[in-house]
């Protein structure tokens, strides 16, 4: 099926004429692929997209919001970053292989139906990632300069328009931006690490045992999981420019790398620098005013750096848009597998609309930080030539048991604002210390459990 011949293709004509990428879902032919093309690229990305802001500021969950010492938050840290990484490697070596998007490639995982479905809920979470993001990097930007502070609105609506200019122009802009972006970010991250050692603040903690303790490192290793893990619906998105040949072991140890290195390194920045809050007041009243951000510009700014500072989490503020532009490129990419009509409406409009949410959303949601992450954080070899033939992929019968057998799990196991399931009540009942969220645990082992009951018979009796 062709996606040009459409009211809307003066769109791609004009992205045509800036040298944009004006590519949708189609399958990339391996003459279209460019030779020198590697794993470099693809890293890099991943690498940059993630030593952001936003890592940083899940850190800090671990000690604000589960009661995690230092030492706990860094284990959890560690073993869920490397577990949820694993399936964002493995998914971008199938890019090279077969020259077709994530969403595309799930048809032949979970049927119609199923990438329906993902393909809904990625976009979503591609509009919710990057609301959250900004909402971060705006209360940072709105600490600077006082008392003529930037209006949280107008940091968002910089932010929106930052993404907005890269993610337009595709995949070969967006790779070179992100292969140089992580640069700045890493030379703010240590002044943090310098100035968190000198101002004395920092505490370790000890390592404690027991149910709070449980409870702690399940719920915050789910939404670190879930940080981590939630690029895998993006995985080979960019890859698909990656000659066939290319060895698929670099591809999987490199991402590997990219993603383990910033994740962990950032978040442990994030778990270090909460600890500080339970011995400077001047600390704790950033963080309790402004949250986050608040906690950033104190540590960046207030007695400590001055002006360097203030220039500092300005440069901090900006990395947001490196994790935005893979949301608001695969959003795209995500709409248009959705359903068929709707990749006729060029990649670039579907960018521009998802970008216009995220700044509906992240402009009120600036007030509720803190509530709004955490609650989100815990949410959220085939045919190719008949990548849009519906005949030959699955149905999607065991990919949608599964899903609704994880959502089952999760509404079980969920300990949050906003509710309170089953399990979680009969665990939390008695203790001292309660707040075990086992949503995610639940998902994933119902989840698995439900798709691998199903799928033997879906294959039997429908064979496909």
């Amino acid at each position: 099926m062709s996606y040009t011949s459409t009211k809307l293709n003066f769109v791609n004509r004009i992205a045509a004429s800036l040298r944009a990428e004006t590519k949708g879902i189609e399958r990339v032919e391996e003459d279209e692929r460019n030779m020198n093309e590697g794993v470099l690229n693809s890293a890099s990305m991943w690498f940059s997209a993630n030593m952001v802001i936003a890592a940083m500021a899940l850190g800090m969950l671990g000690g604000s919001i589960f009661g995690l010492s230092f030492w706990e938050a860094v284990l959890t840290i560690i073993f869920f970053n490397l577990l949820g990484l694993l399936p964002v490697a493995f998914f971008s070596t199938f890019g090279p292989e077969f020259g077709l998007r994530q969403m595309v490639l799930s048809r032949f995982l979970v049927g119609d139906i199923g990438v329906r479905i993902f393909s809904f809920i990625t976009a979503v979470a591609c509009v919710g990632w990057g609301a959250v993001n900004i909402m971060v990097s705006a209360q940072l930007l709105n600490m600077i300069n006082h008392p003529h502070q930037l209006p949280p609105w107008a940091g968002c609506l910089i932010l929106v328009i930052m993404t907005i200019v890269v993610s337009m122009f595709g995949y070969n802009v967006i790779h070179f931006y992100e292969k140089w972006s992580w640069v700045p970010n890493v030379m703010v991250f240590f002044v943090f690490i310098a100035r968190i050692k000198i101002s004395g603040n920092f505490d370790a903690g000890e390592f404690g045992s027991g149910e709070a303790t449980a409870a702690g490192v399940l719920s915050f290793g789910g939404a670190i999981f879930g940080f981590a893990t939630g690029w895998t619906t993006y995985a080979a998105d960019y890859t698909v420019f990656i000659r066939k040949e290319y060895p698929k072991w670099k591809i999987f140890w490199g991402l590997c790398l990219g993603l383990a290195v910033p994740l962990i390194f950032t978040m442990i920045i994030g778990a270090a620098a909460i600890t500080g809050i339970n011995k400077d007041p001047v600390w704790l009243e950033y963080y309790t005013k402004h949250q986050n951000g608040g906690l950033m510009f104190a540590i960046l700014s207030v007695n400590s750096l001055g002006g360097f500072g203030q220039f500092c989490s300005v440069l901090l503020a900006l990395s947001t848009v490196a994790n935005n532009i893979p949301n608001m490129y695969t959003i795209a990419l995500c709409t248009q597998a959705f359903w068929s009509p709707l990749a006729k409406v060029p990649r670039i409009v579907w960018s521009l609309i998802g970008n216009f949410l995220v700044l509906a959303i992240c402009i009120p949601g600036f007030y509720h930080f803190e509530s709004v992450m955490d609650n989100f954080m815990n949410m959220i070899g085939y045919d190719v030539e008949g990548w849009n033939d519906k005949k030959r992929y699955p149905i999607g019968i065991a990919a949608l048991v599964g899903f609704l057998c994880g959502v089952v799990a999760t509404y079980c196991g969920i300990d949050q604002n906003w509710g309170l399931g089953p399990i979680a009540k009969l665990i939390n009942a008695g203790s001292a210390h309660p707040g075990a969220d086992i949503g995610f645990e639940l998902a994933f082992a119902f989840s698995f459990v439900g798709f691998n009951i199903v799928r033997p018979f879906e294959l039997k009796y429908i064979g496909r």
